[in-house]
């Protein structure tokens, strides 16, 4: 016995069926006349080498080969239907054991005869009514019984597997008789309704059809009109043509119509008019269709970043990674950056980089002092004098919807009972929720997921944490000297010169010049000061050139302090002079990083503590911190605060200070106070220090280590979890520095005393 497998195939017993010659033998070998098959039934369509026993229904079918007919289809008729009871694979197929399945003959030959009557009249109407094919209408009317009949018309019926199979599984004649009869008047009736709804529908669209045609002919006259007499073109006109233009969603549609049939029946002496009127233009402003995406060139962006830019090499490299993924995903993506760093380091202008590398549109929006929830989100228009947000506004400029926009300063928002800016920017810059941002303005949905936004900071303390998670920061150390050589060279002094109108020609600086300029004349991490320095010098020189006093100049050391009216910057220097009790400490400010001297003194008296120089909370904490450590590591100290008092002093008292980072500097002067040892002015340290001794990490390193190389510190103790941060630290740096690590206080107290 030869078996077959097949799927999605209503086969019934007693049923003629009549296959494609090469479809039914495929790869198998002729079968004799008479020879009985085996039809196996899939469950779902696979390969034959995926198939496994449980992927085939527990009955199947026998039937008998009888022979080719004239056209070259192979006869088939099906005999019975089995129940598989062994299946198993050999090497030319499956193969099954089966038994018989009991027939249940309940159901007459006249009653079956009268049902398939009742399915066949139905049937005929229904090919009438539908138009089918006249010669498919006759060979149909030709099939005297239900099970041809149903096999017959399954090919035009949107079966499933399972349905087919259903019929095939019934024991009961009756009851297989009538799930026929269920299936075509179910296919009938599906025929029926969807004819009614196609024909519903088609009213429905020829109805749509001329109001549309209607709409275009007022329009087509209404433009005709328009351009005979412009004068006479009314706002609501306008405002109709600018929002077909426009492109909006159907949502926002709605919303502006409303808002443009209120201003029709308002009319231009209602007193909300102009309210009505500003918004309109505002909205209409805006740009809706979504830009086109632009192939990015990471050599034109690597290229951009290198002209306007000197350094930032691990910024720069983090930027073109985000443009890269953009190019391969054709869309924006990647996180939101934050630049943090102190003043004058870039921050702001490396976004201007990023929109013409990408040739974006490029629009910056201040959020210094910002303490209303509503410059962000708009105000609600209910309200008088409402205006939109300054995201809202900040689209409207830049004329796309996929600009770069950069959020100067998002440490400084200020958050008040009247409001919290920073929580209305949760939603600006979070990927998942800003493709329907609603300004409270507009009130409608507007997609801010094309937008790159770029934020900046000073200081990440004061962001609130769930927007800094919302963000990846980056960190803008400051310049070294000969970064700061090299900017001036390559980017600031050719800028200043052209901005005071002096050709290359007429002004030369010499390198020695520039770094007094640097050294002497500048206290910042970045080269804002700078600027302006360089600036300052091209005025006087150009005073100098319109006296006529000289064709050129060559500003040298010496000519620089005669040109510059402003004193030389005081930088803090270490001192010559070693006295027990002071220490050279870093620190870190928003300008960039200085050296601070902790002084300790003790004098006669009854133990008081007296701390000075206008220390924060923190850094008080830190200073009892330190007073309790060295007590515990040398007890002789308690007796010793018996009968004297404790001065902590950090000078420059008019400059506020803070921060946990002095906390080994104070532990080691307080050691060398009690001790009476002093120690080398050229040792510099940083770390916060535990009740138990453990020095803990600090941030800022690469600013504090410029500090401390510029104060003319040769050693430098640091923690030992900051050992990663060195590698932020410049070449030259860290070379003129002896960098230590250390875990507790007491490594330290040993390698220095």
């Amino acid at each position: 016995m030869t078996t077959k497998i097949i799927y999605n195939l209503l086969l019934l017993p007693g049923v003629k069926y009549y296959f494609k010659k090469e479809l039914f033998y495929g790869n198998d070998p002729e079968i004799e006349t008479d020879e009985e098959l085996l039809f196996l039934l899939q469950k779902e369509e696979k390969r034959k080498e995926d198939l496994h026993a449980e992927d085939f229904y527990p009955i199947g079918l026998v039937g008998k080969f009888s022979g080719e007919t004239e056209d070259g289809n192979v006869e088939i008729k099906i005999l019975q239907r089995v129940k598989i009871e062994n299946l198993y694979h050999e090497d030319n197929g499956w193969n099954a054991e089966w038994t018989a399945c009991m027939e249940k003959n309940d159901f007459s030959k006249d009653k079956r005869l009268i049902l398939y009557k009742e399915v066949q009249d139905k049937f005929l109407i229904f090919m009438r009514n539908f138009q089918w094919d006249f010669r498919t209408a006759s060979y149909l009317m030709g099939i005297n019984n239900l099970p041809e009949f149903i096999c017959a018309i399954v090919p035009y019926l949107n079966l499933s597997w399972k349905d087919k199979y259903a019929v095939i599984q019934e024991d009961s004649l009756k009851a297989r008789y009538l799930r026929m009869k269920d299936i075509i008047f179910e296919v009938i009736a599906l025929y029926e309704v969807g004819e009614e709804a196609e024909n519903k529908q088609k009213v429905t669209e020829e109805t749509a059809y001329k109001e549309i045609a209607l709409k275009k002919q007022i329009e087509f006259l209404q433009d005709q009109l328009d351009e005979m007499h412009p004068e006479n073109i009314t706002d609501v006109r306008r405002f109709e043509k600018k929002i077909q233009e426009s492109g909006m969603q159907d949502e926002a549609r709605q919303e502006v119509e409303k808002v443009l049939h209120r201003m029709k029946q308002e009319g231009k002496d209602g007193h909300e008019y102009g309210m009505l009127y500003e918004y309109l233009d505002f909205v209409t402003s805006l740009s809706w269709e979504k830009a086109p995406y632009q192939n990015i060139d990471l050599s034109y962006a690597e290229k951009v970043l290198n002209e306007n830019h000197y350094g930032l090499q691990k910024v720069k490299k983090r930027i073109i990674e985000q443009l890269a993924v953009m190019a391969l995903k054709k869309q924006q993506s990647g996180s939101i950056l934050l630049f943090v760093g102190p003043p004058g380091t870039g921050k702001t202008s490396i976004g201007q980089s990023i929109a013409k590398a990408l040739g974006r549109e490029y629009v910056r929006i201040s959020l210094g002092g910002v303490r209303d929830e509503a410059e962000i989100r708009g105000h609600r228009r209910t309200y008088v004098g409402a205006m939109p947000g300054r995201m809202m506004e900040a689209i409207k400029r830049s004329g796309t919807n996929n600009p770069v926009i950069v959020l100067d300063e998002v440490d400084k928002l200020v958050k008040e009972y009247g409001g919290d800016p920073a929580s209305a920017l949760l939603e600006v810059l979070d990927p998942e929720q800003n493709a329907s941002f609603t300004d409270h303005y507009l009130n409608i949905p507007y997609d801010l997921s094309n937008v790159l936004f770029v934020c900046t900071a000073n200081n990440m303390d004061t962001i609130p944490e769930p927007l800094l998670n919302r963000m990846e920061v980056i960190p803008f150390s400051g310049y070294t000297p000969i970064e700061k050589m090299q900017i001036a060279r390559k980017h600031l002094l050719p800028k200043a010169m052209k901005r005071m109108g002096i050709a290359s020609s007429k002004l030369k600086v010499t390198d020695e010049a520039l770094q007094q300029l640097i050294a002497g004349y500048t206290a910042e991490s970045g080269v804002r000061s700078l600027k302006r320095q360089l600036e300052s010098l091209c005025r006087h020189v150009a005073v100098k050139l319109v006296k006529g006093e000289q064709k050129s100049f060559t500003v040298n050391e010496k000519k620089l302090q005669e040109y510059m009216d402003k004193k030389p910057t005081l930088h803090e220097k270490i001192g010559k002079d070693t006295k027990p009790g002071i220490v050279t400490g870093l620190a870190w400010t928003q300008a960039g990083g200085e050296i601070l001297f902790i002084e300790t003194a003790l004098t006669k008296g009854s133990g008081k503590v007296q701390i000075t120089g206008q220390l924060g909370e923190v850094m008080q904490e830190s200073a009892k911190i330190a007073i309790s450590l060295v007590k515990l590591l040398h007890p002789e100290f308690v007796d010793m605060l018996k009968d004297h008092d404790l001065h902590i002093h950090v000078p420059e008292g008019a400059v506020p200070k803070d921060g946990p980072s002095a906390g080994i500097t104070l532990v080691t002067a307080l050691t060398s106070l009690i001790t009476d040892r002093a120690v080398d002015p050229t040792i510099g340290m940083t770390g916060e220090v535990s009740l138990r001794g453990y020095v803990m990490p600090i941030g800022g390193l690469p600013e504090k280590l410029m500090a401390a190389q510029r104060a003319g510190v040769k050693q430098v103790f640091i923690p030992k979890e900051n050992e990663k941060d060195l590698e932020d630290v410049a070449d030259e740096i860290k070379e003129q520095l002896k960098i230590k690590t250390v875990e507790k206080i007491e490594e330290v107290i040993q390698q220095i005393f």
